[in-house]
């Protein structure tokens, strides 16, 4: 079990009246009756489940919108429901759900106002993350890694900085990010939507986001957790987001659909509070100098800067560790300002042989591949020199596989000899050849 790395984070609080929801009354009154419309909803419970408020706080906006004659009560009691009053729109309240969703579609949990998540932001930023050198080590356990790098490591992650990893291909930046994203360990509040302008921003994203475990209420405790946060909150796992060749610039803008007349968080916004990794830069269309200018506002003053489709730019919280990670030497690939902005450069190398035997091992036990000196001795002494020595991370893997694949075609038992690592080699690199068409 990986240790964790701890802090203490602070819970967005509840909001007990409808002014500390922080939204205007109309919005508010908005998407009560649009989700009411749309969920066919008619007890408070359930409406207050829906919308993610409290349930008195909730019976305030339906007593509001009662006197505006949009709700009236049914006059039937829920037995279902603790014998809960049944609500209604009216005509005039269908109308206006209706014409509020001809604005916009966006109906469900009351969105956060971003003044408030830059607040929440600030409770639990990535930036106040305390990792030890053993919580670092125990995160990457399943990696044979030289003392160096993880010193060169723990800095640059505690920072809660940008990080270049860089290097030859096949040597495990992917996986050092991952391990990186799992020493993280603890979890923040992220908003289900945002509110700017009147316009709704959703940010949760299930694909993104992993929902933590939360404490069951035991119905016969005097303390109840429930409400400790506001609902409007979903309780996560840091989040990891994680981009490769597709990566382009339009990706990190907001994206606007016109038939719900709603937005959705850019990625990097999704990753607040978490990681960011852009693998493989320099594979995608957009060239790596584009896109690290596109970082330079975020990377220096934790801020970004989004646009709606009026055109109004707002600024929105920046607090995300990025990694790039990339095959080419940066000096090929950014210019000094570039390179100046990030602001630790790590060199990714291949294994030396003794780490690159560690590797082989660990692999072939794990795939419960015997070892056989006979076998390891030709791979080395044979092998290897046609290649001038050269070791990565990726060829434990790929050789042992190759084997196993071959013993299973065979109908043989697993074994390492080094006919098998022959036929395992041909596979791993392609003959430089001419091909006649």
């Amino acid at each position: 079990m990986n240790a964790e790395a701890k802090t203490t984070v602070l819970a967005p609080p509840t909001p007990r009246t409808l002014a500390e929801t922080g939204l205007s009354m109309v919005m508010l009154r908005d998407i009560l009756l649009k989700t009411m419309f749309r969920m066919n909803l008619d007890t408070v419970s359930d409406i207050a489940r829906i919308v993610c408020l409290p349930v008195p706080v909730t019976q305030e906006l339906v007593d509001i919108a009662r006197t505006q004659r949009l709700i009236e009560a049914t006059g039937t009691l829920h037995a279902n429901a603790g014998n809960e009053m049944g609500y209604q729109l009216s005509d005039a309240g269908k109308a206006r759900a209706l014409d509020a969703l001809s604005q916009s579609e966006y109906y469900g949990a009351m969105p956060v106002p971003l003044i408030d998540y830059g607040e929440q932001v600030k409770r639990q930023s990535i930036r106040n993350i305390q990792i030890s050198r053993e919580q670092l080590t125990s995160a990457m356990g399943h990696l044979i890694l030289p003392n160096d790098l993880l010193q060169n490591l723990g800095p640059a992650v505690t920072s809660g900085r940008s990080i270049l990893m860089y290097g030859p291909p096949g040597n495990g930046k992917s996986s050092i990010s991952n391990g990186i994203r799992d020493a993280l360990g603890d979890k923040i509040y992220v908003p289900r939507a945002l509110e700017y302008s009147g316009q709704v921003i959703t940010v949760y994203d299930p694909i993104i986001h992993s929902k933590a475990e939360m404490a069951v209420d035991d119905p016969n405790s005097l303390r109840r957790t429930s409400n400790r946060f506001d609902n409007r909150y979903v309780y996560c796992e840091r989040p990891t987001v994680i981009t490769g060749g597709e990566l382009t610039i339009d990706m990190l803008d907001l994206t606007y659909n016109p038939t719900a007349r709603t937005y959705q968080a850019p990625l990097q916004l999704k990753a607040t509070g978490g990681v960011f990794i852009v693998d493989d830069l320099g594979r995608q269309a957009e060239p790596p100098q584009k896109l690290v200018n596109r970082w330079i506002v975020p990377l220096e003053e934790n801020r970004d800067i989004l646009a709606l489709q009026s055109g109004e730019k707002f600024t929105v919280p920046f607090d995300t560790l990025v990694i790039f990670s990339t095959n080419f030497h940066p000096n090929e690939i950014f210019d000094r300002a570039a390179l100046r902005r990030i602001f630790f450069k790590i060199k990714i190398d291949g294994p030396n042989q003794e780490d690159f035997l560690k590797i082989f091992a660990m692999v072939a036990r794990k795939r419960k591949m015997p070892l056989d000196e006979t076998a390891l001795v030709h791979l080395l002494k044979v092998k290897y020199p046609e290649i001038d020595n050269v070791y990565a991370n990726y060829q434990p893997i790929f050789l042992v596989d190759q084997m196993i694949a071959i013993c299973e075609f065979e109908g043989i038992p697993y074994q390492m000899t080094p006919e098998l690592i022959d036929r395992a080699w041909s596979n791993m690199f392609v003959r430089q050849e001419e091909i006649i068409h």
